[in-house]
């Protein structure tokens, strides 16, 4: 009986606060913890593998584009001002948090994952879907580019060497390319796949329209595909650089060679992205 009556209370409780609870405080609550498990992982590794100082000039080895598409999906879910939570979103609120505080990093996106999508087709409030669909975007790069690459990695690298080997005119056999001074060959390896970059710029292009609430066009394709071809193509000249010949190799493939070809790849999806959005961006200009 006592038993009873106690299931009964906290029932009681949880209801109540369920009601009470605030929306956008609770599922951003719930992103911030999410994204914080699933970014610590990489920057834990990032430090372990490079140093602090290394790891900080690297930015842990995480684009500045999805530690910014972060900060502005969770703002924008925490603006929806709506009172009251489902019992079946407290539930699911358990569920995300079991999954994000166990050690394995892929397990947190995986969950962001499954908030965001609940989140856009649960609420009517713009901010908080604008929100979770940036957020939604940012788990392409941290997980499902990678999960693509696992199972597609050959095909993939084959394609850069394809473009490689086409722009030097030498001879390609699967993801190695020949140096054209015929000095040595060149090995095409993941960490230099346009694929990361590519993700890179469709996510840039999600948070910079949902962050002006762009109106849908036939454009914005256009725009999107500008932003993914310029990756490819500063991608490629780079790795085509660095085939000219060994001494032509050790100059380009260093930090200072990544630094500038990522700064010209963040230049040009950004470049992209606010051109495509220019008219909500300058409106009040």
């Amino acid at each position: 009986m006592i038993a009873g009556w106690s299931q009964l209370f906290a029932r009681s409780v949880v209801s109540r606060i369920a009601r009470e609870l605030p929306r956008g405080e609770f599922f951003a609550g719930l992103t911030i913890l999410g994204c914080v498990s699933g970014l610590t992982s990489r920057v834990v590794q990032s430090i372990d593998r490079l140093g602090w100082a290394d790891a900080l000039f690297n930015t842990f080895g995480i684009s500045a584009i999805v530690w910014i598409s972060c900060f502005a999906g969770i703002f924008l879910i925490h603006r929806d001002r709506a009172i009251g939570v489902r019992s079946s979103e407290l539930a699911i609120g358990l569920g995300f948090v079991i999954l994000v505080i166990l050690p394995i990093g892929a397990l947190s996106w995986l969950a962001v994952t499954a908030l965001s999508i609940h989140i856009i087709f649960s609420t009517n409030v713009d901010s908080s879907r604008r929100g979770a669909f940036i957020l939604l975007a940012a788990t392409v790069p941290m997980l499902w580019s990678r999960l693509l690459f696992q199972f597609f990695a050959n095909f993939i690298l084959q394609i850069d060497a394809s473009l490689v080997g086409w722009m030097l005119g030498t001879h390609r056999a699967g993801n190695i390319v020949g140096f054209v001074d015929g000095s040595g060959v060149l090995v095409i390896l993941p960490s230099c796949s346009s694929l990361a970059n590519v993700s890179l710029a469709f996510l840039c292009w999600a948070t910079v329209s949902q962050l002006v609430s762009h109106k849908n066009s036939a454009y914005d394709v256009f725009w999107c595909l500008m932003a993914c071809i310029s990756v490819i193509a500063v991608n490629v000249t780079r790795i085509g650089i660095e085939g000219l010949s060994q001494w032509h190799y050790t100059t380009f493939h260093s930090a200072w060679g990544d630094a500038a070809s990522n700064i010209t790849i963040l230049v040009l999806i950004v470049g992209f992205s606010v051109l495509g959005v220019r008219r909500e961006l300058f409106a009040g200009v």
